[in-house]
Order: structure tokens, then sequence, then C-alpha cells
């Protein structure tokens, strides 16, 4: 009988983060954004506390998690590590697929990783608010939910599309107190100047972060959090990647491939961290980023210096981009809706160590109920991306009568996805 699930014992859950920037060459520079000169740690204060700013730019292999962030872990890590075995039979593939399953975290996805250190640290600093961005609501809900905890104020510029899409997800990050404006806004210069050009605007992340940016540089208790590209997110994010490495030892196996969704990296970086470490030190394994043909960051875009933001008050920093000023249409997997990656995710795709791949949303909306039908899942739509993937794989491996084995990071659940699944359904879906 083949085992499904695979849970490590709470005491296996890692005690430190793993800092990829340590083992690849020295990223390129991030530049003031108006000087263009090479950043400064001073450059980043009115944004980050002391601790965040220093783990941007470690190049330690390994940083220890504090206690009090370990405490909020144990509530939901380690994760579980699926094997699809039902989803196996229906696609008749010779392949083994596993997923690392995040939903089960307080909020429902990965993004709580980082946002309880996030939280943790600015309370450390003295802050008293929190500004974000979100796309789908998934970092939102994670940020409200550390908030919280810590007894900050949170505040939120979700994107105008999803704001639109997904009001449950609003009502989740108010009931944790948050305080949700759909982006573009009226609230800031940024948002009022975007409104004025584009009233019909769907907005993007790159909008929402200018106004989150805007406001936490007016006032002197509130900071900046940002939920995926930045290099100290990536760094919480890697606990996934550790843990599911250590599962798949206790299968007493080694996958073949490794993907996840990409929007600005964070639940891909999280998962590959550690199998990039082993590509880079000779192990045979892909690692595949997939996102949305409509938001082609990964497999159009230029690897050139570009702000994070639409407004330019970000620093510049070296990444795949379609430009901070790109608009994709307004699909249902709004967390994939970024126009750029993360800067250690590009150097590991412009030095040949991953692979990107880019698919339509009725593609990937066809293999998430194919998913739910056969696994009991009904998947975000980010992470369904990844699920389409995996599929495809499993059948070029059925075609090749190849038993290879196949793990993805399923980052979410779509439970307040339903107005997704909803236009799907009733064939309201573009193609795009």
């Amino acid at each position: 009988m083949s085992l499904r699930k695979v849970v490590l014992d709470e005491r296996a859950i890692p005690q430190v983060w793993y800092n990829l920037q340590a083992d690849l060459p020295p990223l390129p520079p991030p530049l003031h954004p108006v000087t263009r000169e090479p950043l400064k740690a001073d450059d980043l204060a009115d944004l980050f506390p002391p601790d965040l700013i220093a783990q941007e730019v470690s190049r330690e292999r390994y940083i220890d998690i504090p206690g009090e962030i370990m405490d909020l872990y144990r509530a939901y890590r380690p994760t579980p590590l699926y094997r699809a075995l039902r989803l196996e039979k229906e696609l008749q593939t010779p392949a083994q697929i596993y997923y690392k399953y995040e939903g089960v975290s307080l909020a429902g996805s990965h993004k709580l990783n980082t946002a309880i250190p996030q939280v943790y640290y600015n309370k450390k600093a003295g802050i008293k608010c929190l500004t974000t961005e979100t796309g789908a609501g998934q970092w939102g809900s994670a940020l409200s939910i550390a908030c919280c905890f810590f007894g900050l104020k949170c505040r939120v510029y979700m994107v105008r599309v999803s704001y639109n899409q997904k009001p449950y997800r609003r009502s989740l990050m108010e009931a944790y107190g948050a305080q949700v404006i759909a982006s573009p806004s009226q609230e800031t210069k940024t948002g009022r100047k975007v409104l004025a050009e584009q009233p019909d605007t769907p907005g993007t992340l790159g909008i929402a972060i200018s106004e989150a940016v805007e406001e936490a540089v007016q006032h002197p208790d509130t900071n900046y959090s940002l939920g995926s590209v930045l290099n100290h997110v990536l760094l919480h994010q890697s606990i996934i990647g550790q843990e599911a490495k250590l599962q798949m030892e206790k299968l007493g196996c080694y996958p073949d491939l490794v993907i996840g969704c990409h929007g600005g990296g964070s639940n891909f970086g999280g998962l590959v961290a550690p199998f990039a470490y082993d590509k880079m030190q000779g192990q045979k394994v892909r690692l595949v980023a997939v996102e949305p043909s409509a938001c082609p960051t990964l497999t159009k875009g230029e690897y050139r210096y570009d702000y994070c933001d639409a407004a330019g008050f970000t620093p510049l920093i070296k990444m795949y981009t379609l430009g901070y000023k790109f608009t994709p249409p307004g699909i249902h997997a709004g967390g994939l809706r970024y126009h750029g990656a993360a800067p250690f995710i590009s150097s590991l795709l412009h030095n040949g160590l991953i692979e990107a791949k880019a698919y339509p949303q009725t593609e990937v909306f066809q293999s998430a109920i194919l998913f739910a039908r056969s696994e009991g899942i009904l998947p975000a739509p980010e992470s369904a991306h990844a699920i389409h993937a995996a599929i495809q794989e499993a059948l070029i491996a059925k075609e090749a009568d190849e038993k290879k084995v196949i793990l993805f990071g399923l980052s979410g659940h779509g439970c307040f996805d339903l107005t997704a699944y909803d236009d799907y359904l009733a064939g309201r879906l573009n193609n795009v």
C-alpha cells in the first residue's frame, strides 16, 4: 500500500531559515530611485525595521528563527506532504506526484510564513501600523492575522479587480481588524493620479505597492510590509522547501522535478531553495516556475533594472520584468499579476538553474477542477498553475513510460475564490 500523506513531528520544524543568497553569486545591488547609486541600508530605514534590512542583505547561509516566531509556526507547521494517488490513477501515469500543501495555515496559504516574522520584527522596532498591498488577498489575509496577534494596525491596499472579485477575502481581513482599501484609491496622491488618467483601470500590484509605500513614509510609527519579491520574504518562505525535502527523504525518494506557481517569487522560491542548492552541488533536478500567459514575467520579460512599484518610489532592482507600468488583464489569479520577479529567482533563471512556463487561465482552471475532483482540495487559482504544469509533466511521463517523481507546491486553497470557479463553470472565463 502506497503512503498517501507524510506528516513530520512538530520537533522537526526547521529552527533556521535557509538563505539561498549565501550560495548564489552576489546579486546586482539595488539602486536608489533618485540617484541611481547602489542602495545603502539606511535608505530602507523609512520602510523596514533593522532586523529585516539586515536579513535583506545577509549572505549567512542559515538564520535562526526566534522562539516567539517558532511558537506561532507551531500552530500550523509542519504542513503535510501528500501523494496524489487518485490524480495519478485518473491520469494513468507511471509518474509519482507529490504536493506540499500550505493551505492548512491559519490564513489558508503560505503567506503566513513571512507575515509572522515581518510583524514580529516591526513590533520589536516599536512600529504601530503596517501598510501593504495584496492581489488576490492571500497576503493581506496573512498580514492581517499576524498584526492581530502582535497588536499592530494594518492597512491593506487591495488591487481593485480582486477587491471586486473576492469580497470574502476583504471580509476575512476586516474580521482580523485590518482596513482594506481598493487600489487605486482616493486615499493617496498616486491613487488619485491613476484614477484621473484611467478611471476604469483594474489596478495592479505595482500601483497598490506605490500607495502603501506613500502612506508608510508619511508616518514615523508606520512601516511598509511586502508579501513577495524581496530577499527577506523568500528567506522566510524557505521553511516550505526544507520541510518538503525532509518529507521526501522520509519516503526514501528525491524529486526529478519541482514545480511552483510564480508571481513575485515567494511561494516558488521558498519551495525550491534547498533543491536549488542541491542542483548547484551537482544534483540532477529540474526546477520549474509557472506563471499565467496574461502576465509572462519570466517567459517574456527582460532581465534589467526596474522599479518594484508603478510610481517609482521603490529602489530599482535587477529582475525579469514586463515594465513597471505594465497592466495585465484582470485574471482570477490575482496573486500572479505582478510585472517583476524576485532578484534571486531572476538570477536563477538568468543562470539556467530554473525553467519557466506560462499557461492561459482556462487550461489552468480545467486542471484545477480535475485536481479538486480527484484529490478533494479546491486549489487557489495561483496554485492551479503549478497543478496544471504537474499534470502536463505527468502526461509526458506517461507517453514516455517514465517513472518520474514530481513535487509541486500547493500554496493555498481556493475557498475564497468561488467567483472564479463560478466564471469557469459558466463558461465566462477569458482564455488569456
